[in-house]
């Protein structure tokens, strides 16, 4: 089981970036923990400063369903995040959406769909753009 203390420090440089950015952005290459430390970040905002409440993250399919949930899991102090998956046909976002989880997963083939569902009550407090070169 992998620590907090465990990450390297350009990973607690993008942490602290993301908690002191607002409107931020990653540019890491492939491997260097950009999952990790955004989850990290989105602990510390929910569990910590309690600035964040609901998160979405758009992500590839392939990355909605094998990467976020599971590297979350790797590590003692992201353990506790919970995630419900909204990728898939409508029926199941909307199931998805019932679920109370700190982290909502969704396809960006989705997105506009999720956004015609929700109109103005769209309430994620943060959004998450992983892989933003696809859009």
């Amino acid at each position: 089981m992998l620590k907090k203390n465990n990450l390297h420090a350009y990973q607690n440089r993008a942490v602290s970036h993301i908690l002191d950015v607002p409107k931020s952005a990653l540019f890491l290459d492939m491997g260097l923990g950009k999952t990790v430390s955004t989850l990290t970040a989105i602990e510390d905002l929910m569990y910590d400063s309690f600035d964040v409440a609901r998160v979405l993250v758009i992500a590839p399919l392939r990355v909605c369903n094998t990467v976020w949930a599971q590297e979350s899991q790797k590590w003692e102090h992201t353990q506790g995040l919970t995630f419900s998956n909204l990728s898939g046909g409508k029926a199941n976002m909307i199931k998805g959406l019932q679920r109370s989880a700190d982290v909502y997963l969704i396809n960006r083939e989705n997105v506009k769909a999720l956004v015609t569902h929700l109109g103005k009550k769209f309430n994620f407090d943060m959004v998450v753009v992983d892989e933003s070169s696809s859009f």
